[in-house]
């Protein structure tokens, strides 16, 4: 599969997961989908990201924030249900080395 067909399957599953949220009640602020290389090694120098093989970089993720009566929410159901689309599809609230709820990714 390429790049861009990996894209096209991530976006697609962007709007399943949108759509469920949505269907749950859940209104739905949209973060952090395209990286830049150069604002990916500004998080590396500063500590808030670990690697320079960000999905963010391949924009196959996104970072979403949940919300139910104006409370902000990362739940768990939204976090399985996108893992249940795919194989390939990764949450950030299920990574054994440190949790990253808003993290919704395409494994390329």
């Amino acid at each position: 599969m390429t790049l861009g067909e990996h894209q096209e399957a991530f976006a697609h599953d962007l709007v399943a997961l949108l759509l469920k949220a949505w269907e749950l009640g859940y209104a739905v602020r949209i973060g952090e989908v395209e990286r830049p290389i150069e604002m990916q090694k500004i998080y590396v120098q500063t500590g808030r990201s670990k690697t320079m093989n960000s999905i963010h970089i391949k924009k196959c993720a996104a970072d979403l924030h949940f919300f139910k009566d104006k409370v902000l929410q990362y739940p768990d159901e939204l976090g399985e249900y996108w893992e249940d689309l795919n194989h390939l599809n990764e949450w950030g609230g299920n990574w054994r080395s440190f949790k990253d709820k808003p993290h919704f990714q395409r494994t390329v």
